[in-house]
């Protein structure tokens, strides 16, 4: 007779089930020590080509610091124009600008895909109660294909729970392709924010342009009214003849036209200007105030300052950094995922019985399919995934060296704009004097009878083409000024680095040539 030798405590035998769980602990364990792996490239900003200074860059010393402007907050830059009617207009245009709104709720949208990322580090946790009415098959309980089966109800409640281990880092690269997101679209509002700032003080300065020059017109037609009234009266005495008059009514008609032009300007601008703000134009006006003079020197710093400054550089870097964990995450793809499931509840064919102990039922393991998985032929779709995301990532980092290129251009743009303005300037100044004198040796040679009328019409229409050119350079310098801080990222408060230069230094005003 045989004698069946039962399995001592600590012995590797057992039942077959027994057998399985203690051969699957070191394969699960050797999985499980593989949660946290990344297989995303380490990840590294590229370098790129930043010269040692601006080309534009002023270093003539013809000019010298006048007085310093006031300190501004940090990042409110605008008030270093010293204008309280344009400090006031951006602080509504960041309350109540709609494309800034808009910007905020995309930003919020990026956060809730990082917590939505995060999600699946945890387990995911879930509970369910209801009836299942079914009739089993004949073969399903191993009977005859024509034997009879019951119906019946059965209960359940019960608990789901489901995880999976972060194996070869692909959760962990999905939430730091999130979190580089995130990070980008903070940029990208920054971005939007200095562009929108930018956006209100340049229409100001055009604004303010248009008033300058109504007051031209205003002046000008006021001054051939008074000329037409008098030549009336001199024709009317038989003094001159009735072509004079007429050239005399045809400036007028003209200078009041032209006017009538920059009005209509005027009104465009200043519509334009409450969109800005977040307002319907019917309830938004402005004051007509002429534009005064803006003399500042801006630090740009050094090239290299922009990769920290620009916001919208720090919105590209931290594009490729979100392609590059995509890659992590792509790479996961030819590796195992695990998947751990279980349930427990109760089961009972009476809703009465429910939850009695003796009822109590679990699960532990897939309830379809198999807890460790790995394809073995896709048709080449994950590895063209690895090339998607690899091809991604070279797309953004080109991004990125573009948008710094163009930082560079935009600032040596302005930086080159308002060293010419100036000479410009001096220049058109220099043309309104002449013009000025011109016109009045033209009006004491026609009261001599030296020349005919049409040299003081001449003499006179020149006169006003200088001054308004003279104002529109004095505009156009307003917002270059107003275009390089933003080429600069709206800040100079960082200027360590620069030959000279300290930490908080401002912009300065700057007075004439001595």
């Amino acid at each position: 007779m045989k004698h069946t030798s039962l399995p001592q405590a600590g012995s590797s035998t057992g039942t077959p089930a027994a057998r399985g769980m203690h051969q699957a602990f070191p394969l699960l364990f050797a999985l499980l020590t593989l949660a946290g792996c990344s297989l995303a490239p380490a990840y590294e900003r590229p370098d790129v080509a930043a010269p040692a200074a601006f080309k534009e860059a002023a270093t003539d010393a013809q000019w010298k610091t006048a007085e310093p402007a006031e300190a501004s907050t940090r990042g409110e830059w605008w008030q270093v124009f010293g204008d309280p009617f344009l400090n006031d207009l951006e602080t509504q245009a960041a309350s109540a600008n709609q494309d800034i709104q808009a910007g905020a709720a995309r930003l919020l949208q990026a956060r809730a895909q990082v917590h939505s990322a995060r999600s699946e580090y945890f387990p995911q946790l879930g509970v369910g109660a209801g009836p299942t009415r079914q009739r089993p098959s004949p073969a399903s309980q191993g009977l005859a294909p024509d034997a009879g089966t019951e119906a019946f109800t059965l209960w359940r409640a019960q608990t789901t729970v489901a995880y999976e281990p972060d194996l070869f880092g692909r959760i962990r690269n999905n939430v730091d392709a999130a979190t580089a997101t995130r990070e980008q679209s903070e940029a990208l509002y920054r971005s939007l924010q200095l562009a929108i700032q930018a956006d209100v003080a340049q229409t100001y300065f055009t604004l303010r342009e248009l008033d300058a020059v109504s007051a031209l017109y205003a002046n000008t037609v006021k001054l051939r009214e008074q000329s037409t009234k008098l030549f009336q009266r001199r024709f009317d005495e038989g003094d001159i003849s009735e072509l004079e008059l007429a050239q005399s009514r045809t400036e007028l008609a003209q200078a009041r036209s032209e006017a009538l032009g920059v009005a209509r300007q005027r009104a465009v601008a200043e519509h334009s200007l409450a969109i800005l703000l977040g307002k319907a134009p019917a309830d938004f006006s402005v004051t007509p105030t002429p534009l005064a003079r803006v003399d500042l020197r801006i630090p740009a710093g050094v090239p290299s300052g922009l990769l920290e400054r620009r916001p919208d550089i720090a919105a590209a870097e931290r594009a490729m950094a979100a392609a590059n964990a995509r890659i992590g995450s792509a790479r996961a793809a030819f590796f195992p995922r695990l998947n751990l499931t279980g349930s427990f509840g109760f089961e009972s064919a009476d809703l009465s019985d429910l939850f009695k102990w003796s009822s109590r039922t679990f699960a532990a393991g897939p309830l379809v399919g198999t807890a460790l998985s790995l394809p073995l032929f896709d048709g080449g779709a994950r590895r063209a995934g690895v090339d998607l995301a690899k091809g991604a990532y070279a797309e953004q980092v080109a991004n990125y060296r573009q948008t710094v290129l163009r930082a560079f251009k935009e600032v040596e743009d302005d930086l080159a704009q308002l060293r010419l303005l100036q000479d410009q300037l001096l220049a058109q100044n220099d043309a309104v004097g002449s013009a000025q004198r011109s016109s009045n040796l033209s009006k004491i040679q026609y009261r001599e009878g030296s020349v005919s009328y049409i040299n003081v019409m001449d003499s006179d229409r020149s006169v006003l083409q200088q001054q308004r050119s003279a104002i529109q350079l004095e505009a156009e310098r307003a917002r270059t000024t107003v275009d390089l801080i933003r080429a600069l990222g709206g800040g100079w408060e960082n200027a360590m680095g620069v030959p000279g230069a300290t930490a908080g230094s401002q912009p300065e005003k700057i007075s004439r040539r001595d």
